[in-house]
């Protein structure tokens, strides 16, 4: 069964170029170790009428925006042996040394989800 892991984070809207850059790089590293897919998704349809939008969700400040993520891996067991290697990748601490995150860690939600309906 398919594994994916999801995050939800506030971005400002002023930081989404550098933030896209990162997450490219990221996301080649990721697809390099064998992620099947990686996706990041910048908010743009946001105010809905029922339920709870994704701007209450991540407590969006003034000029911000939410961005919606997710890896797909093969399995669970895959995607723990995709991250290890990930996380080893010394472009990952390239990357972001020297360099302001452009969005604050803190307030990122994330988690792994085992899929339930795949079509």
């Amino acid at each position: 069964m398919k594994y994916v892991d999801g995050f939800v984070l506030p971005v400002p809207k002023k930081n989404l170029k550098a933030y896209a850059r990162i997450a490219s790089q990221a996301g080649k590293v990721w697809m390099e170790h064998g992620a099947l897919e990686y996706r990041e998704c910048a908010g743009e349809d946001l105010k809905v009428k029922w339920g709870t939008g994704f701007p209450k969700l991540a407590k969006l400040k003034s000029g911000e925006t939410v961005i919606f993520a997710w890896i797909v891996y093969k399995s669970r067991k895959h995607r723990d042996q995709v991250n290890a290697k990930v996380m080893k990748d010394p472009r990952l601490n390239e990357m972001m040394k020297d360099q302001e995150m452009p969005f604050d860690p803190k307030r990122m939600a994330y988690g792994g989800f085992e899929v339930l309906v795949d079509m």
